[in-house]
C-alpha cells in the first residue's frame, strides 16, 4: 500500500504542476484515447500499479485543468493546496459521517467548521446546517424545511402524511432563478412550473415591488449572485414584504453568499441574515475538492424534521449533534474535513482576501476586453463577466477558437436575448498575469475568426 500511495501522490503532482502550462481543455487525440479504459473485464485480479498507471496515463490528458489558473467556463474553484491534503487524508480515514458515536473526529469537525461557516458569512449563529454535495442539495435541503414549516404552520405533517390532500404551497420565483431551485422543488413534489415567477431588472434581479400578494403557506426563493451577471436579488425588501405575511425566505447563493466574507464585497448581501434559509457551495469560492455543498436554516429543528432518521440498529442517541440528521444521505464521506482546513488555513483576511482578488480579476478582465472594442453587458459586481464579441454568429465561433486554443476555458451562454461568452473567476490560483495572457488569447482568436 506505501509504494502504491507514494506512487499516486508522485503522479498527482506532477499533474498538478502541468496545469499552469498544459492546454486547458484535453486534445481531440486524448479523448480518443480513452478506449484504452474500455476492455473486458479482467477474468482475475491485475496489477494495482498497472491500474494506477492506466488511470495517469490514460486518463489525466483527457481532463480538463478545472483546478488550473485559466478556467473560467464555470463557478469552479481550483482547490487549495491545504484542502487537498485534507481530502486525502479524510479519504484514508475513510469515515462514514452521519453519526456522532461511531465517527466522533469528523463530526466534530462539521460542528467546528459549521461555527465559523456562520461567522464568516455573517449568518445567524444558532443555525442549522448541512454538508452535501453541491448547490442543488443545499437547495433542497432548505426548501425542505420550509416545506416542513410552512405545512406544520397550518397544521399538517408532510413527513408524515406526504403532500397529497395537503393544502397547497405557494412558490415565489425571479425569472431568472437557477435550475438547481426549480430542480429541488420538482423533487420534492412541489412542482418545477407551479410556481409564480416575479419579473427581473435590466441585470435579472428579482423587482420587488412586483411581489405577489402573499396568502397561506408560501416560500419566496431569492437568488445572492445571478448565475450570469453576479447581480444580488433585493433580499432585504423582499424579506420586510413577505415575511410578515408568513412566507419562508430561502436564499439560493451558490457562490455570491461568499460575498458576505469580504468586507469591500459585504454591502451586496446587506439584509441576507434575515431569510429562513440559505445554500452555497464550498467547491466553487472555499476552494476546496468537489464535491462540496452547504444548507443553512435559521431553524435548525426543521431542517431536522426534515431530515432525520433512526433506526433500531442504529447509535442515534448522543448529547453531540448527529450530522445524519440534517442531510438526505445517511452514509457519506467527511466533507467537513476540507472546509474546516480550508477555514483555518485562510483565517477571515485569507479568505477575504480570496473573495476579493477573484473580484477585482473579473473588473480587470471587463475593462481589458472593453478596452479592446468587445461590449461587457453586465454590470461587473461580483465575479462574473459577459463579453460579446458581436453578433450570436461570431460571438459562437469566437467561444469556441478560445475553448479549442487551451490557453483558457469560458463558456457560452443566452442572457436576456443576448448570446455572449460567460467568464467566472473563482479560483485562487488565478493571477493577473493569467487574466492578462487569457485577455491577449481572446483578441488574437476574434481577429483570426473575422
Amino acid at each position: 500500500m506505501k509504494e502504491l500511495l507514494n506512487d499516486a501522490a508522485a503522479r498527482s503532482l506532477r499533474y498538478l504542476e502541468s496545469l499552469s502550462e498544459r492546454p486547458v481543455a484535453p486534445s481531440p487525440g486524448a479523448v480518443t484515447a480513452l478506449r484504452a479504459f474500455d476492455t473486458p473485464l479482467s477474468p482475475g485480479p491485475t496489477d494495482d500499479r498497472e491500474t494506477l498507471r492506466l488511470l495517469d496515463e490514460v486518463g489525466s490528458p483527457a481532463t480538463t485543468a478545472m483546478a488550473g489558473p485559466r478556467f473560467f467556463g464555470f463557478v469552479i474553484g481550483g482547490s487549495l493546496p491545504v484542502t487537498l491534503a485534507a481530502n486525502w487524508l479524510a479519504g484514508a480515514w475513510d469515515q462514514n459521517t452521519g453519526l456522532f458515536r461511531p465517527t466522533p473526529g469528523t463530526a466534530y469537525l462539521e460542528q467546528v467548521a459549521l461555527r465559523w461557516l456562520l461567522e464568516v458569512l455573517r449568518l445567524p449563529p444558532g443555525c442549522g446546517g448541512a454538508f452535501v454535495t453541491g448547490a442543488t442539495v443545499a437547495n433542497l435541503c432548505g426548501l425542505a424545511a420550509a416545506r416542513h414549516a410552512v405545512l406544520a404552520r397550518v397544521g399538517w405533517n408532510v413527513e408524515a402524511d406526504g403532500l397529497f390532500g395537503a393544502p397547497p404551497v405557494t412558490i415565489v420565483i425571479g425569472a431568472e432563478a437557477h435550475p438547481s431551485v426549480t430542480k429541488s422543488l420538482g423533487l420534492l413534489g412541489l412542482g418545477r412550473t407551479r410556481v409564480v415567477k416575479v419579473p427581473v431588472d435590466g441585470q435579472g434581479r428579482m423587482r420587488s415591488e412586483c411581489l405577489p400578494v402573499i396568502s397561506g403557506p408560501t416560500i419566496v426563493c431569492v437568488q445572492a449572485g445571478n448565475v450570469n451577471t453576479g447581480a444580488f436579488d433585493p433580499i432585504a425588501e423582499v424579506c420586510a414584504s413577505v415575511q410578515p405575511s408568513g412566507a419562508w425566505v430561502h436564499v439560493d447563493g451558490a457562490f455570491g453568499l461568499w460575498a458576505a466574507a469580504a468586507p469591500t464585497l459585504a454591502h451586496l448581501v446587506n439584509g441576507i441574515s434575515s431569510a429562513d434559509s440559505w445554500a452555497t457551495d464550498a467547491h466553487k469560492w472555499l476552494n476546496v475538492p468537489y464535491d462540496s455543498g452547504l444548507a443553512f436554516v435559521r431553524d435548525p429543528h426543521a431542517l431536522q424534521a426534515a431530515m432525520a432518521i433512526t433506526a433500531e440498529y442504529l447509535p442515534t442517541q448522543s448529547d453531540q449533534r448527529n450530522p445524519g440528521d440534517f442531510t438526505p444521505e445517511l452514509s457519506r464521506r467527511a466533507r467537513g474535513v476540507e472546509v474546516w482546513a480550508a477555514l483555518r488555513s485562510l483565517g477571515r483576511s485569507g479568505l477575504a482576501d480570496l473573495i476579493g482578488r477573484n473580484c477585482a480579476q473579473a473588473r480587470r478582465f471587463a475593462e481589458k476586453l472593453s478596452a479592446a472594442g468587445f461590449e461587457i453587458l453586465n454590470d461587473v459586481v461580483l465575479n462574473q463577466v459577459l463579453v460579446s464579441f458581436g453578433d450570436a454568429d461570431r460571438t459562437k465561433r469566437v467561444i469556441e477558437a478560445i475553448q479549442a486554443d487551451g490557453t483558457c476555458w469560458a463558456g457560452i451562454t443566452v442572457w436576456q436575448g443576448r448570446t455572449a461568452m460567460r467568464i467566472s473567476v473563482s479560483s485562487w490560483a488565478t493571477t493577473d498575469a493569467d487574466v492578462d495572457r487569457s485577455v491577449a488569447a481572446m483578441v488574437r482568436l476574434n481577429h483570426a475568426t473575422a
